[in-house]
């Protein structure tokens, strides 16, 4: 969720590393910190949890980010949000960072949901579909969730596609109910 402190300190981020001409590596370091949290329900409760303090989040996310192999402006960059106590904010840090980024190419961002990951050419098929319904470039972010069975949920905006199978199979539901 992208509040006004994940939007102040994207933009901040952004303007670092746009005048360090290093918005490709920020952009794909962050990418990497977000599979990390993903992945990481430990992880997920240090940003989250209001009981660490803002030393034992710096100190824990320092430790992180050294294993991980993270230097230069993202990992300096949330060491300072850890010291200000802001880590919970990072998630939308992360999104809003990608939209800006995406602007500044020309490009829309969309959020596409998927039951199953997509290959190299789904994913290029979906760009160009989308690049027809919006008129321009379309960075996504992709996530998977199975329990939507089958097809895609995609947002641009404040458009939403729902082609996916539990949404079609609850509106037969619904609509057997009415006929029944």
């Amino acid at each position: 969720m992208i509040t006004g402190v994940s939007e102040r300190y994207a933009r901040s981020l952004f303007e670092l590393a746009r005048d360090e001409d290093a918005l490709a590596a920020t952009e794909a370091d962050l990418g990497r910190f977000a599979e990390l949290l993903d992945g990481s329900e430990d992880l997920k409760r240090l940003i989250s949890s209001p009981v660490f303090s803002a030393d034992d989040q710096f100190r824990a996310v320092s430790v992180i980010l050294d294993k991980a192999g993270f230097k230069g402006l993202v990992a300096n960059f949330l060491r300072v949000v850890a010291q200000n106590r802001r880590l919970f904010a990072v998630p939308g840090i992360i999104e809003a960072f990608r939209r800006i980024a995406a602007e500044a190419r020309g490009e829309v961002s969309a959020d596409v949901v998927s039951a199953h990951a997509l290959s190299a050419a789904q994913e290029k098929e979906l760009k160009a579909a989308l690049k027809g319904v919006v008129g321009k470039d379309v960075a996504f972010n992709l996530t998977v969730d199975p329990s939507i069975l089958g097809g895609l949920v995609v947002r641009v905006g404040s458009r939403q596609i729902d082609t996916s199978l539990k949404t079609k199979l609850n509106s037969l539901k619904l609509a057997l109910k009415e006929v029944g």
